[in-house]
């Protein structure tokens, strides 16, 4: 049991601890943007030679602020 007065072992940023939605459906946005290259000005692929995505930097922000959209939805979702 811990002492009165004792630091709390789980910070708020950890995954055990009480976060909002939009705070996961950040985070959610931010692993898939990372981990596949969304909104990047030229992507590529392994295995695919499509053409690369020329996009101006105003346009990366619009496809970043709909996968978070997105990524709001799936959070919100019932029973999630």
């Amino acid at each position: 049991m811990a002492e009165p007065g004792a630091a709390n072992p789980a910070p708020e940023n950890t995954a055990g601890g009480a976060r909002s939605k939009d705070e996961v459906a950040l985070e959610l946005m931010k692993f898939i943007a990372v981990n596949t290259g969304y909104g990047r000005s030229s992507q590529s692929s392994a295995g695919f030679s499509g053409k690369p995505v020329n996009r101006s930097p105003e346009e990366q922000a619009d496809a970043l602020l709909d996968l978070f959209e997105r990524c709001r939805g799936v959070v919100n979702k019932p029973g999630a």
